[in-house]
């Protein structure tokens, strides 16, 4: 996938976060910023591979964004490997 195709899918999952009254809090108090500054900064890259991070902490949480968006689950870990920080992501 490429980096402009995972911008776009992370920018879906966002979206998809905001929507979600339950999970958006959790997503904010895990990264520390509030709404303004996510609202601020949703464009950016670090912001976008930690959505993807976030969502992948829970397979849930996956598979409910990809019924509800009619998205392929597996796409999301394709995105994230799309996106800067990939290299450092220890998965053991």
């Amino acid at each position: 996938m490429k980096q402009e195709s995972a911008e776009a899918l992370a920018l879906n999952v966002l979206a998809w976060l905001v929507g979600d009254e339950e999970i958006l809090p959790v997503f904010l108090g895990s990264t520390g910023m509030d709404g303004a500054e996510l609202r601020a900064r949703a464009g950016e890259g670090e912001v976008l591979a930690a959505v993807l991070d976030f969502l992948m902490m829970n397979d849930e949480w996956v598979n409910r964004w990809a019924l509800e968006t009619t998205s392929d689950p597996t796409h999301v870990m394709q995105a994230r490997y799309a996106l800067p920080g990939a290299e450092q992501i220890n998965w053991t």
